[in-house]
């Protein structure tokens, strides 16, 4: 103990505190390092979204085919709504250079309200610009409210593979009558007006009430129905089923007259509209819509790939 540095106290510490201090600095710089990284991945993709077209790149006196894209389930607040299809539609028939409309629909059905509007707004847009043919395009799907919106087109095409047809409305509800039974549970509702519960999942079913929305569907199924016949006509060969929610490939559709011909948007741009050069009328999402989508999705994909997330397994 005698030959012990009687500094050695003071050395340790110092010693300490320096790689303290070195730690330190360390993880700063890997701090800004990764702060400079996202903000890389950032900028990447906001670079990204102002590379896509937009349907601002027509050149002044180049005829084109537009393309409107109705993908996903048709209802408000979506991406197939009335309002963003109709305004898609109508940018794409006021564009000076338009030889032709392509309604491209990928879609399985929706509200029948607002496949009522797109399908008027389309007649009413073939009768104001007569000379701008609109043709509908099918790609994986068109069902129901999806067939009922493309039925307004002058052409219908399809896909060998293509699911088309679901001439049909459907309403959907649940019982739990029994299930509250075996669980001792009482339902206390009041209500001014017999009617103001019709459907409610706790309470037995009336058939007075089920006879009239028997009847409110029978009502909106007609009126699908003659949209169909409108648009399609003679061209329209019925078959035993047809108006019934039954589904057909592309191939059927043809034979059943519920589509005209097989074929792909470019087909119809370059074989019907002669001209290959096609430009997107769609609506797109707002940027920061379409940013936070893409960041969330990449974040998943990320945290998926680390074994971050909680994932479903289908055991041996």
């Amino acid at each position: 103990m005698t030959d012990q540095d009687p500094n050695w106290e003071k050395s340790i510490l110092e010693k300490i505190a320096t790689e303290g201090l070195r730690e330190q600095k360390r993880s700063r710089r890997w701090g800004i390092f990764f702060k400079l990284l996202t903000f890389l991945y950032l900028f990447i993709l906001i670079g990204l979204f102002y590379s896509e077209s937009d349907g601002t790149d027509i050149k002044p006196g180049q005829k084109h085919t537009a393309l409107v894209d109705l993908k996903g389930i048709i209802a408000p607040g979506t991406e197939a709504s009335a309002d963003k299809m109709i305004t898609s539609l109508r940018n794409a028939f006021k564009s000076p250079n338009t030889v032709g409309v392509i309604l491209r629909i990928n879609s399985p059905g929706g509200s029948p309200v607002q496949s009522g509007y797109i399908y008027d707004e389309i007649l009413r847009l073939r009768a104001k610009y007569p000379s701008t043919p609109l043709h509908t395009v099918i790609t994986d799907i068109c069902a129901s409210g999806g067939y009922y919106v493309a039925a307004a087109a002058e052409r219908i095409y399809a896909d060998q593979a293509s699911i088309v047809g679901s001439i049909g409305v459907r309403m959907d509800n649940f019982g739990f009558v029994d299930a509250m039974k075996k669980l001792g549970i009482e339902r206390r509702t009041l209500t001014a007006g017999e009617n103001k519960a019709l459907m409610d999942p706790f309470s037995a079913i009336d058939k007075n009430v089920t006879q009239h929305l028997q009847g409110l569907i029978n009502s909106v199924h007609s009126q699908f129905i003659n949209a169909v016949k409108q648009g399609r006509g003679d061209r329209l060969k019925e078959v035993e089923g047809m108006f019934s929610g039954l589904i057909w490939t592309g191939d059927q559709g043809v034979e059943l007259g519920l589509v005209d011909e097989l074929g792909s948007a470019s087909l119809v741009a370059r074989e019907v509209f002669g001209t290959e050069h096609i430009v997107d009328f769609t609506i797109q999402p707002d940027f920061f819509e379409r940013f936070s989508k893409t960041v969330g999705v990449q974040l998943a994909s990320i945290l998926s790939q680390n074994n971050l997330l909680p994932q479903l397994r289908v055991s041996p």
